[in-house]
């Protein structure tokens, strides 16, 4: 073919891949290829800071092919932190390179070590791998990772989250022969920025500029609310949310994920969790589930529910808020999808509130405080019963105000206290300041000792009166 396309013929990239690209359609670089790929192609090591979707896959895939040939011998590999990436990014490659006859494999978990260990000795030249089965391979001599001189490690912020690090690492260490390393990543948390400082060869750094975020147009609610309530909250949410919603709960935990499952099925809500500790298959087959609506309620870590996709989800629930605002964005914006109506509620301790507030200012968002749903007519019971949450209503120093009513006329701070120490038996230091007024007393009492105290006054009287005490600001 003999077509020019602008922006990709100025390089003069090889035939084949010229050739690929015109096929593909393809007129202009994005910003992240643009950035890119001169400097790969001159052999730079690179650190990229782009998104799925941003085209990053080509940034460093057209260098890599480029630099391989069809010799039969492994010559680059692409870490990658899932299975569907790497068949992803392999995809990609293939197409890419269009007739130029590069053997392209992919390992991974999952599947047959022994029938994937053949195809690599029938004469590979690049492998896109997860990093367990690369690190197998490797181990049992499939796999000489010594001999590669072309290395990328893709999404490595995911691979931070999914715990798969410590065997990056391992990779990095066992690939002497380096000549040219890119790394890839949406964040650079503190970790992945010191692999980069320690394996890669005076980098040079790009961003795309595709990292604008979307902001969605849904309803978007947030409730304050402690962590002890946290679930009858939830049990609110979905016990008035319909029989045809989709509701995705998010949390930021591997534990968490699997405590909210076993806790919404005592109160007989049925859902499924999702995280990065769970087999390929079992995975695979909750998303299924899900898309096609046989699965109501799904618990994810970010991690896991990168890549669910599911046209249908009415509710997001931000069990755990996130401490990235984008990350909120990205959680809320898997619902509203292709016009449909969606909403999302975010759960906020009183130390989030301000989390909320930055979530607002950063984008520009109104997420009004609001109370949990009402309970649907007919229904006289709570889904999930609320407990008392002394902690949610205590200050740092651990002190809950509790409010009685004993106007300052009638006995003077000492006296009530006193009185407290002796009717609840507590050590004074359990107690701390005293307000009065004409109409109330409150008195400030640890939260450890809260409870037990409130129950000993509303069981007696002081002076033939009974002080009805109530928390202040519960």
């Amino acid at each position: 073919m003999n077509k020019s396309i602008s922006g990709f013929d100025k390089w003069g990239l090889e035939g084949f891949i010229s050739d690929a690209i015109i096929e593909r359609g393809w007129k202009e670089p994005t910003e992240i290829q643009i950035e890119s790929i001169p400097h790969a192609r001159k052999g730079r090591d690179i650190v990229g800071q782009a998104r799925t979707g941003s085209g990053k896959t080509a940034a460093f895939g057209i260098p890599i092919l480029e630099k391989c040939s069809p010799t039969g011998s492994i010559q680059a590999i692409v870490l990658c932190p899932t299975r569907e990436l790497a068949v992803q990014v392999s995809d990609e490659l293939s197409i890419l390179q269009g007739k130029k006859g590069l053997n392209i494999q992919t390992v991974y978990g999952g599947t047959d070590i022994e029938k994937q260990a053949k195809n690599l000795r029938n004469g590979t030249d690049i492998v896109v791998g997860t990093p367990g089965r690369v690190i197998d391979m490797s181990k049992r001599g499939h796999l000489n990772l010594e001999t590669i001189s072309l290395f990328c490690l893709d999404e490595a912020d995911r691979m931070l989250d999914m715990g798969f690090f410590p065997d990056v690492l391992w990779i990095f260490e066992k690939m002497v022969n380096r000549d040219q390393t890119l790394l890839f990543s949406a964040t650079f948390p503190q970790e992945v920025l010191d692999a980069a400082e320690e394996f890669l060869d005076d980098p040079v750094h790009v961003m795309s500029e595709d990292l604008v975020v979307e902001v969605p147009e849904i309803d978007q609610y947030a409730i304050r609310i402690g962590r002890a309530n946290k679930l009858w909250a939830l049990g609110r949410i979905l016990g008035t949310s319909g029989e045809e919603s989709q509701i995705l709960i998010f949390s930021n935990t591997k534990r968490m994920v699997d405590l909210i499952v076993e806790r919404l099925a005592k109160f007989r809500f049925r859902s499924v969790g999702l995280h990065g500790d769970m087999p390929q298959g079992k995975r695979e087959k909750i998303l299924k589930s899900f898309r096609d609506g046989s699965e109501k309620i799904v618990v994810a870590t970010d991690v896991a529910a990168r890549g669910l996709d599911v046209d249908g989800i009415t509710h997001v629930i931000n069990y755990d808020l996130p401490d990235d605002t984008e990350v909120y964005v990205h959680r809320i914006g898997r619902t509203g999808r292709m016009g449909r109506k969606g909403e999302s509620w975010s759960f906020a301790t009183g130390g989030e509130v301000q989390l909320i507030d930055k979530i607002c200012s950063t984008w520009g968002l109104t997420i009004p405080f609001v109370d949990a749903p009402s309970l649907p007519k007919g229904t006289d019971r709570d889904f999930v019963p609320k407990r008392d949450d002394w902690d949610e209503v205590s200050d740092p120093f651990g002190m809950v105000r509790v409010r009685m009513s004993m106007p300052s006329t009638v006995k003077t701070r000492r006296e009530i206290v006193d009185w407290i120490i002796s009717e609840a038996r507590i050590p004074e230091i359990a107690i701390g300041e005293v307000e009065q007024d004409s109409e109330s007393t409150i008195v400030e009492i640890h939260v450890e000792k809260v409870a037990y105290v409130i129950d000993i006054i509303k069981s007696r009287k002081f002076d033939g009166a009974s002080l009805k005490p109530e928390i202040e600001g519960a």
